[in-house]
């Protein structure tokens, strides 16, 4: 084995390809045919990609799997403090040794082929998921689809969750564009589900091309409001009173349709009755999404991975539902190629004072860019800026009194930076949602 601690190998990968990212299959694909990973595993594959809410929709179909009695495998990324988490068993994660394991045997197989960081964890992921041998495996796409690592497999259905603006570099500058690759996960004959209510017409026209029978939100299932519950249907079946997802936020109920969706095209396969799709609803858990700590002083601390429009649309509409006594504070960073003004602007007036910091990562964008960008929304804001997320949070903790909120958001690194600090003052005590 080359190494034998897990922190060795993941500083080990983040070098070994000349570029940190580099979409396409083929290299990742000579080592998959070297492992024996070809087209698919013999098991069903969910494969869910989507700008937002595909972490949700991960955790939803996790959850009520497990509450149906399956033994569940699912691949997720980035993680938030362990790399561990980005791969859980039957709702575990691996061990160190295990990962190593996988990470030794993906290795073995690559002969001179280099890989990035994310093609090399998922590849290993994939590993693991065939030695475990789950009812069901759920793989979450790690940016687009038609070129990301988990579109290796063939996908016994596809979900999209949402096509938004993000990753433009990449994928386009346009959800067209943007639609046009997240469509790729789809294939010929298998069911594609999409959750956004307003679907690009590229994806709807791939769909067609390929022949895959495509399910749209508003379209061919919806849901609505039923009391404290909801509604949902297909025109066949119908679902009311549901109870709400625990994940928090209205948004949720979308994420939540677009999941009964791929359950009812399952449902021979995997069948799941109500009792266990009711307890799963209730079950689900995503930390970092409308992550809530109540503090022992009165402020409410809430951590969120927004960090593009939608999701700060999102994140604005749910404080919204849920207000406050005082202030809120915002401890804001974020990458340097996001749209940093597309993601302030739903937020600005509901936030009293910023804190904002540099992301010491690669693409980390700056304070100083940030209150640049400010500076162009409005001249009288009241910012605070500081060197990393960890000084720009104690900083507006210590300013916060009692009935005000700490709201922590703008990218996976900044939510990652507060979480241990926020759940070791807090006795590991939270209610995780998703924004």
């Amino acid at each position: 084995m080359r190494f034998h601690r897990l922190s060795d190998w993941l500083v080990w990968q983040e070098g070994l390809h000349h570029k940190a990212i580099d979409p396409g299959l083929e290299r990742i694909g000579r080592v998959a045919a070297r492992l024996g990973i070809v087209g698919g595993l013999p098991f069903p594959v969910i494969s869910v990609a989507g700008t937002n809410g595909k972490g949700s929709c991960v955790a939803l179909l996790e959850s009520i799997f497990q509450a149906a009695g399956y033994r569940v495998g699912a691949y997720t990324s980035p993680y938030l403090l362990r790399y561990n988490e980005r791969i859980r068993m039957m709702g575990r994660e691996p061990t160190d040794e295990v990962l190593m394991s996988a990470f030794d045997e993906v290795d073995r197989a690559r002969g001179d082929t280099t890989l990035t960081y994310f093609e090399f964890g998922t590849l290993a992921a994939m590993v693991l998921l065939g030695h475990a041998a789950p009812d069901v495996a759920i793989l979450e796409v790690g940016m687009g689809g038609r070129l990301d690592a988990v579109n290796l497999l063939d996908a016994d259905l596809a979900l999209v969750a949402t096509v938004g603006i993000d990753h433009v570099k990449w994928l386009g500058y346009d959800r067209e564009a943007i639609g046009r690759e997240k469509a790729g996960i789809f294939r010929s004959g298998r069911p594609a589900v999409c959750g956004d209510l307003d679907a690009p017409v590229s994806l709807v026209e791939h769909a067609r091309a390929i022949g895959a029978p495509l399910y749209r939100q508003g379209k061919d299932f919806g849901f609505s409001r039923d009391g404290e519950g909801w509604r949902w249907t297909d025109g066949d079946c119908v679902y009311q009173g549901l109870p709400k997802p625990r994940l928090i936020g209205e948004h949720q109920l979308q994420n939540a349709a677009t999941v009964l969706m791929a359950l009812r095209l399952m449902r021979e396969r995997l069948p799941v009755s109500e009792d266990a799709l009711r307890r799963g609803l209730g079950a689900a858990r995503l930390p970092g999404r409308f992550g809530v700590f109540q503090g022992a002083d009165g402020v409410t601390e809430i951590l969120d991975v927004a960090h593009n429009r939608e999701a700060a649309q999102a994140l604005a509409r749910t404080l919204e539902a849920h207000p406050c006594e005082g202030r809120t504070l915002a401890v804001f960073a974020i990458l340097a190629d996001k749209d940093v003004e597309a993601v302030l602007r739903p937020m600005w007036r509901l936030v009293d004072a910023w804190y904002v910091s540099d992301l010491p990562v690669p693409r980390g964008g700056t304070a100083g860019e940030i209150v640049s960008v400010m500076s162009r929304i409005a001249t009288d804001v009241w910012v605070v800026c500081a060197g990393t997320v960890r000084e720009a949070y104690e900083v507006a903790r210590r300013a916060a009194m009692p009935g005000d909120r700490v709201v922590v958001f703008g990218s996976f690194y900044t939510v990652s930076d507060v979480l241990a600090l926020v759940e070791w003052s807090n006795g590991g005590a939270g209610d995780d949602g998703d924004g």
